[in-house]
């Protein structure tokens, strides 16, 4: 077993889940509902933890499916998308090894929310080369993740804008956004008990196989 995903599996057994989040963050809810919203069609929830933007997904008309490597994250995630009436698929298996999970399938919308930016630096290649053999053409991949790890995060963490840049545009990968979010309620809330806390958005758009 990854350590990391030992880490998550004893801190959902203790009921530590510090970073769940009960609703989609603002830039997910912009991409489903806003101005320019994409049009439904098939998403991936990467390292979908509880399920909250695979449900939110779901209920918005898009077939999901949400991937974590954590039994426990995923038996809460059914029960939360029973109790919302939605049935996004939930798998267990290992965002380093896309592939193996989801051979057949191209996905419109990609979304992750904090799983690279904890992954490992030697398995960050294997994850991005998987998100890039399972996007479709012209796919949006939303992705949020650390400049620094917070104070009180379970396991040290980070991206940087450059890093992102250099590892997703030679894969054909275009960075339409990169932002600091520090105006969105889960920030807020979160910055309350540590002062560290800093979260970045990245929209990135799939422009070559």
């Amino acid at each position: 077993m990854r350590w990391y995903a030992l880490v998550y599996r004893i801190f959902y057994k203790l009921g530590l889940r510090i970073w769940e989040r009960r609703v989609p963050p603002a830039g997910l809810v912009e991409l489903v509902e806003g101005v320019r919203a994409l049009a439904p069609g098939r998403a991936l929830d990467l390292g979908c933890g509880s399920g909250t933007d695979s449900i939110y997904l779901a209920r918005h008309g898009w077939t999901v499916m949400g991937v974590d490597i954590v039994p426990e994250a995923l038996a809460l995630a059914r029960r939360n998308a029973a109790a919302a009436g939605v049935t996004p698929t939930f798998v267990r298996g290992d965002v380093t090894r896309l592939v193996d999970l989801v051979p057949a399938l191209s996905f419109d919308l990609i979304v992750d929310f904090g799983c690279l930016h904890t992954l490992p630096a030697d398995l960050r290649s294997a994850y991005i080369a998987g998100v890039s053999a399972v996007a479709a053409p012209g796919a949006t991949y939303l992705l949020y993740g650390f400049a620094r790890p917070p104070r009180l995060a379970p396991m040290q963490a980070g991206l940087s804008e450059a890093e992102v840049r250099a590892r997703f545009e030679q894969l054909g990968w275009q960075v339409a956004a990169a932002e600091q979010v520090d105006d969105d309620p889960i920030v807020v809330a979160r910055s309350r008990v540590d002062r560290s806390f800093r979260l970045w958005r990245y929209r990135l758009h799939r422009i070559a196989a």
